[in-house]
């Protein structure tokens, strides 16, 4: 790998932080989740020194929030929410799918940046940033002031619920996307914002600068695009039953961006390794439910930290 030595390994994630509340045959059950907080514990359980920048409030949900980032050692600069926490409800469509439903405070999402904040992304091997208000110009405009020169890892991520302009999603994500370090993107995705064209989504960020895209598209697996070539690799076939899907596409990215945090592959070989370990991350935290990161090294420690307490 090709390192950037005037920054630190360590990386930022910069999105959502909530309570998902669960509801199927099983009962109703809660766990901290939120992809950008999904993200920064994956990080961090693949050793990177990792700070999460997100909403969070004073309040019992907040509370279980900041435990569960204590317990994974993840440092949180929270700013400030004036609805509370971010709540939502989970239920499973027809297609066994989760469908969410967003309550205020998580539709009305905002990040202020402190000094701190600031700092720290400045310092860091590889901002990331999940799930974020993109359709808000005015969000948009502080996360690109506060993040600076820093080396970006976007995923759009965008949520039926909680978005209000496609149009102006669109062009708030392109906008810090160009010239990001790397972008994930998926089938939904496109779906959801470009009409379903993965193939020519690719391509479309490729030529606003993106350094690398990530391109999943479920059980047709993924391709990573760069200046070194494409490479792909299939889902991983690894022993055990898919028990949840949620926390996949996060874990994925989480996998690529611990490689990130630390320089960029030179060759289409070291991007293809770093595709493979997300591959099989991926398909290792689908063997238990709930958003927390497994590797296939840890199926036996599968319910350590899942409730978040």
């Amino acid at each position: 790998m090709s390192v950037d030595s005037s920054r630190a390994s360590g990386a930022v994630v910069v999105g959502d932080a909530l309570i998902d509340e669960i509801r199927d045959d099983a009962g109703v059950r809660e766990l901290v989740g939120g992809a950008a907080l999904n993200v920064a514990v994956g990080l961090r359980r693949l050793g990177v020194p990792t700070t999460l920048i997100a909403m969070v409030g004073d309040d019992e949900a907040g509370a279980h929030i900041r435990e569960y980032l204590e317990d994974h050692d993840v440092r949180l600069i929270a700013s400030e929410a004036p609805l509370g926490s971010s709540r939502a409800i989970v239920e499973r469509g027809p297609d066994g799918e989760p469908v969410y439903v967003f309550n205020e405070a998580a539709q009305r999402r905002g990040i202020r940046y402190s000094d701190e904040a600031v700092r720290v992304m400045a310092d860091a091997g590889l901002v990331a940033v999940s799930c974020f208000p993109f359709d808000v110009p005015a969000e948009v405009d502080a996360l690109v002031a506060a993040a600076g020169d820093a080396r970006l890892a976007i995923d759009p991520n965008p949520r039926s619920g909680m978005l209000s302009d496609r149009e102006e999603f669109v062009r708030g994500f392109e906008r810090a996307a160009a010239g990001a370090a790397i972008v994930k993107v998926g089938a939904d995705d496109a779906a959801l914002l470009y009409d379903g064209d993965l193939d020519g989504l690719r391509a479309r960020l490729r030529g606003l600068g993106v350094r690398a895209v990530l391109a999943t598209a479920g059980a047709d697996g993924a391709a990573l695009e760069s200046d070194a070539g494409v490479v792909t690799a299939p889902i991983s076939a690894l022993p055990g039953r898919v028990v949840d899907t949620v926390g996949a596409g996060d874990a994925t990215l989480a996998a690529v961006a611990a490689g990130l945090a630390k320089g960029t592959p030179a060759h289409a070989e070291g991007w293809q390794e770093l595709l493979d370990r997300a591959m099989d991350v991926a398909a290792a935290t689908c063997r238990a439910e709930g958003g927390l990161l497994r590797t296939p090294e840890s199926l036996a420690d599968a319910d350590r930290g899942v409730f978040g307490s």
